[in-house]
């Protein structure tokens, strides 16, 4: 059997997903390997299927059916981006009711979830297949111990609550790359243009049907920038159209970073108004890099992010009253859009670079190879026979 050849001295990723500016875990990982230490490949491994593990120093793997190719020959690190490895749906939120779920994985409860709730695909083969994908990451809980890395304490607690032993979890929060471009505090002339910022998915889960209902209550001044393609953009157009907002609303698509720079710098502040328990949202991170303050939904992992009153404001999901009152109080109050955008700035370069990010991930991967070696004797160890 062909064996592909590896750097034994190496680290090497391995992912399904596309490294570049498709997303929240693509964004990511392009800026992971953009900051990559000496001792980390510049290769990603897509495949372990007919590769000896045994030889790698150590797997980072970020795609969850990956998880099911491994052998536990080797330290094996597993990065959870998303709700995916625990929940059939991925989306821990029940649309129907408009709720977060709160359950823990199981056949009878997602299958009532998806019926009654309507979480996520009822279509019977997907459901089944979905349900049998989760049950299979999870039994590779029994066989190999690995390093669950959570992107929020709020994942990690889910990770817990869905039968990851507590000790082979942490949490370490993602960084982001800060742009080379000279981004300046907010001025008064930038917030007299009145913008506020939409940057995301066009799904129901990213919540920009809230926000555009939100609109409407909001100083008719308000200009709002929607950055971003999803399959319910025909859908929330028709909406903007009979509630009369089209005059106050532009939809600029998918943007590229250059064109998405230019939409941070021209907004007075940035919304983000997701209804699912978002993982952890590199969006408020983003803003931070641009002195913007955020608004943001207190679900999920985005209030570790923002803190409520200093580099923005949290409020409930699904709630047009508050959010209306939060993004008015910043359109009147340029003084504190500004503090709270330099207050998000100081903390994105205290906590949030990815520089920071790759220091405590190379911790990790040194515990996790040491405890790896640690295991590996102890067994060596055991299964030598006693001399009598």
């Amino acid at each position: 059997m062909y064996q592909k050849i590896f750097d034994k001295d190496l680290i090497y990723q391995c992912s399904n997903f596309d490294v570049g500016e498709g997303g929240g875990v693509e964004t990511y990982l392009a800026s992971l390997f953009e900051h990559r230490p000496p001792d980390v490949s510049d290769r990603v491994i897509k495949s372990l299927k007919n590769v000896d593990q045994s030889q790698f120093k150590l797997l980072h793997i970020h795609s969850p059916d990956l998880l099911l190719q491994v052998t536990g020959e080797c330290p094996t690190i597993f990065s959870v981006h998303n709700h995916s490895f625990y929940c059939p749906s991925g989306t821990k939120y029940l649309a129907e009711p408009r709720t977060i779920c709160d359950r823990n994985f199981s056949y009878l409860g997602c299958i009532r979830g998806k019926l009654v709730d309507k979480c996520g695909s009822r279509r019977p083969l997907r459901t089944f297949k979905e349900l049998q994908t989760t049950q299979n990451f999870l039994d590779v809980l029994k066989k190999i111990k690995i390093t669950f890395i959570a992107n929020s304490e709020y994942v990690r607690q889910e990770l817990i609550k869905n039968g990851v032993p507590p000790e082979q979890t942490v949490t370490l929060h993602c960084g982001i790359s800060v742009p080379q471009t000279a981004d300046a505090p907010l001025s008064l002339e930038v917030h007299q243009n009145h913008r506020i910022l939409f940057a995301g998915r066009i799904v129901s889960d990213k919540g920009l049907e809230w926000l555009l209902k939100t609109l409407i209550h909001t100083d008719p001044q308000i200009q709002l920038d929607i950055a971003g393609e999803g399959w319910e953009r025909p859908r929330l157009e028709k909406l903007v159209n009979t509630v009369g907002l089209s005059n106050r609303i532009t939809w600029h698509g998918w943007c590229d970073r250059e064109k998405l720079n230019k939409l941070y710098q021209q907004s007075f502040a940035v919304i983000f108004p997701s209804v699912w328990p978002e993982p952890a949202g590199l969006v408020t991170l983003e803003a931070y890099a641009r002195y913007r303050p955020v608004i943001g939904s207190a679900v999920g992992g985005i209030p570790e992010h923002l803190q409520d009153g200093e580099t923005g404001i949290l409020v409930e999901s699904n709630n047009i009253k508050k959010l209306a009152d939060a993004i008015n109080e910043l359109y009147r109050d340029h003084q504190k859009s500004r503090h709270m955008g330099e207050q998000g700035h100081a903390l994105l370069m205290k906590e949030f670079t990815m520089n920071a990010h790759v220091k405590s991930l190379r911790r990790i991967y040194t515990k996790t190879i040491a405890e790896f070696s640690s295991r590996r004797k102890s067994l060596y160890t055991h299964s030598i026979p006693q001399a009598k």
